[in-house]
């Protein structure tokens, strides 16, 4: 009676055995070589994983079992990047504490990464909401304070009065909330800030150093924004000011013809009293303010602008007094706020210059490089923005002294806890909830003992998740953050994995904060991540991002349980190419399942001895299923196995090969692979699990070809093709072409000059 494919109880049959064994548990400074592969950890949301999560941990995961079974000892970590607004949210709109909707959120998604079979070590499991783990969050920030990296300054940031918070520009479109549709307005605030620009110029040209995509280097290098050039003082006419401005092109000061200021620049009060149109300029930059910086330097956006009249510039190559004025699409933030204009060489600029009828030189004498300004580098990176006026995040560890001024929490009294509020909801006045709480904010000054106040800001979610990755490595530390001796073994990163959605902030933030912790000699290298890939994104069958508002995300739960994990991991590597968008099908997961039905079907009838043609292709599909992973080409992984599985069905396969294929597959389909190396008699002790045994070479021998087709030119134009054995003499192959019937329709009473012979690729008959 031939046993059937259950994949119900064979996966959860295997997944408690797995966990029983700890089999995937990595082990500090082994002797065998070390792999660290990592993921994003997740945000655990309230609607549990849909399927769009699960393909960059299948992948890592599918990398991760392959080199175990290469021999190395792999760390291929786990945990919940947990504080931040969606939580927050959720808890207000419920009334269910976010201590406890962050309970419930990570269980379920525990429960949805075990039922697939995924190789984490689930004993280093860490969660940045766990005091525990933002003790030593805080402990980093309170470095970045004490080297002046930290700081507190007044700052304009998007407000959202409805949802009383304010906003990344991401998040406001054409002057509205992303979040509620609500209008937006630009508030001054006190923001601690991360002094990340001292860090540009490494973090630049660091990316030298690494294997990242190409693509996510130029996300990294646009958003740093490294510019060499020159800064240029234009005199005001009349007046003790001058503009300056930096330009990467000071050869074409000549060609100057007016000036453009962002509309929030400081010299448009300044010189208030000569400005004529003074009304008119103000209702202009109250309108720019409504738009985000995105939107006024969006390529695709007309640019608008307004003159700021009874103010000239002067031309220090032309002496000219060229116009001044105010436009969107300069920002302050950007440079100098300011330009010199020159829309002879700047497609915008001209474009500009013609909407507003603006003098365009077209030919002029170009200056030399430091003719009228000081050479200098500038960096379109700016501070990062660091507290939120939120509830829910990592308490901010400082206090605030009328003598002292603002003061570290002492080492020993970390974690600042964040106290259970009872109200969490953000306040109208933009403070945070914890501000409420005044026996939690009055306090002791830690160095004069006078009457102090804590920080009621908190930290972003990017906090946690710029160290996670080390803390992975010695997760029960108490006394530091990782030992170094943990740190030494483990880091670098040899392979990280993750969405371009996260190529550009969380990559630079990650990379700062492990750079300032090596100039702390605290951590072993300078770049946390050797390998940085990127997937493509899982779309829903409409072809649209999965959205919790539109709730069209695919719940992984139902297909386990119809088709199976091992089906399911299947077909989020076979649908498409990994680097990819793809559309989701659940009807096509058919293909997959009836795959491995097949493969279950064969164990049921292996023979002795494998066909030539069986263990021929069984090796070639060894070599291209290895290669295929290191180059994350699953789905042509997949359909090379699809090929070798036909041709065993077909001819037969002894029980040795059989256990190969085994191999090379079970990194996709571990559960049901497993049971069948089990069911085949390999419980010594060194082959309990088929994660154990030696991944296969394959024999070089066996993937010659032994025939080949090659190409058969007429005066230079390819009319047939021969086959031939490999490495047949030359004269053998000419008088095999020239009797070829296909041939003889062409050469038949015509004289052959010439055979040219390139070996076992081309012949050409030369008439």
């Amino acid at each position: 009676m031939v046993k059937e494919y259950d994949h119900k109880k064979i996966e959860k049959k295997w997944q408690n055995i797995w966990e029983k064994n700890g089999i995937y548990f990595a082990k500090n400074n082994s002797k065998k070589p070390k792999f660290y592969g990592l993921i994003e950890f997740p945000y655990p949301s309230g609607a549990g994983m849909h399927v769009g999560h699960i393909r960059s941990n299948t992948a890592m995961d599918i990398i991760s079992r392959k080199r175990r079974m290469e021999g190395f000892n792999v760390l291929y970590p786990i945990g919940w990047d947990a504080f931040g607004l969606p939580t927050e949210n959720y808890a207000i709109k419920t009334g269910i504490h976010p201590i406890k909707v962050t309970k419930q959120n990570t269980d379920t998604f525990r429960r949805q990464l075990k039922a697939l079979g995924f190789s984490f070590d689930w004993s280093r499991e860490i969660n940045t909401t766990d005091p525990k783990y933002y003790k030593w969050t805080q402990w980093i920030f309170l470095q970045l304070f004490k080297k002046g990296l930290a700081y507190k300054t007044k700052t304009e940031i998007n407000w959202c009065p409805n949802d009383k918070i304010g906003l990344a520009n991401e998040e406001v479109v054409g002057g509205m909330c992303e979040r509620c549709g609500g209008p937006t307005e630009k508030r001054e605030k006190e923001q601690w800030m991360l002094a990340i620009t001292k860090y540009a110029d490494r973090l630049d040209k660091d990316l030298n150093t690494v294997d990242y995509l190409q693509k996510i280097k130029i996300q990294q290098r646009n958003w740093i924004g490294k510019s060499e050039g020159a800064e240029i003082k234009f005199p005001i006419l009349n007046s003790q000011f001058s503009i300056e401005v930096f330009t990467t092109r000071p050869d074409t000061i000549f060609g100057a013809t007016y000036m453009v200021l962002a509309p929030e620049h400081g010299l448009i009060a300044g010189l208030k009293s000569q400005i004529t149109n003074q009304q008119e300029v103000e209702k202009y930059i109250r309108e720019v303010r409504k738009k985000t910086e995105i939107e006024r330097t969006d390529e695709g956006k007309t640019k608008t602008g307004i003159e700021v009249k009874g103010i000239k510039a002067v031309n220090p190559a032309t002496k000219a007094e060229i116009p001044v004025w105010i436009a969107d699409y300069v920002l302050l933030n950007y440079g100098t706020g300011a330009i010199m204009a020159v829309p002879a060489d700047d497609a915008r600029d001209k474009e500009f210059a013609l909407k507003y009828n603006l003098p365009v030189v077209e030919s002029y004498k170009k200056a030399g490089f430091e003719d009228f300004g000081k050479k200098v580098i500038k960096y379109k990176l700016r501070d990062w923005v660091f507290s939120r006026q939120r509830y829910w995040g990592e308490p901010i560890p400082l206090i605030n002294c009328g003598k002292c001024g603002w003061v570290s929490v002492p080492d020993k009294d970390l974690p600042v806890v964040l106290p259970k509020l009872a109200k969490y909801k953000p306040r109208d006045d933009g403070e945070s909830p914890l501000a409420d709480m005044k026996s939690w904010v009055n306090v002791k000054c830690p160095k004069c003992k006078r009457n102090a106040k804590r920080e009621t800001d908190t930290m972003p979610n990017w906090a946690g998740s710029s160290w996670y990755f080390l803390r992975y490595v010695d997760p029960k530390n108490n006394k530091e953050f990782a030992s170094s001796k943990n740190l030494k073994y483990w880091t670098p990163i040899d392979w990280y994995n993750g969405g371009m959605e996260h190529t550009t902030l969380h990559l630079l933030y990650s990379r700062f904060w492990h750079k300032f912790l090596y100039d702390l000699k605290l951590v072993p290298t300078s770049e946390p991540y050797m390998k940085r890939t990127s997937h493509g994104l899982i779309l829903a069958d409409d072809g649209t991002k999965f959205s919790k508002s539109k709730g069209n995300g695919v719940s992984p739960d139902d297909l386990v349980k119809v088709y199976g994990a091992d089906t399911l991991r299947l077909y989020e590597m076979f649908m498409g190419p990994f680097d990819q968008a793809v559309s989701w099908n659940t009807d096509n997961m058919v293909g997959p399942r009836r795959f491995l039905e097949r493969v279950w079907k064969i164990s049921q009838k292996l023979s002795k001895i494998s066909t030539p043609a069986s263990e021929k292709l069984l090796h070639k599909t060894i070599k291209k299923v290895s290669e295929d992973i290191e180059g994350m080409r699953f789905n042509t992984a997949i359909s090379t196995m699809m090929v070798l599985v036909n041709e065993m069905d077909r001819s037969g396969i002894s029980i040795k090969d059989y256990k190969k294929f085994l191999q090379i597959l079970s990194p996709f389909a571990p559960h049901m692979t497993e049971e069948l190396w089990a069911m085949l008699g390999n419980k010594g002790a060194n082959q309990k699990s088929i994660s154990l045994s030696i991944w296969p070479l394959w024999d070089k021998n066996k993937i010659v070809d032994e025939e080949i087709k090659i190409a058969v030119q007429i005066n230079g134009k390819v009319r047939t093709e021969i086959t031939i054995p490999l490495d047949q003499g030359e004269e053998t192959v000419k008088q095999k072409v020239l009797e070829n019937k296909n041939v003889l329709k062409y050469t038949s009473g015509k004289e052959v000059r010439k055979v040219i012979y390139v070996k076992n690729r081309l012949i050409n008959i030369v008439l």
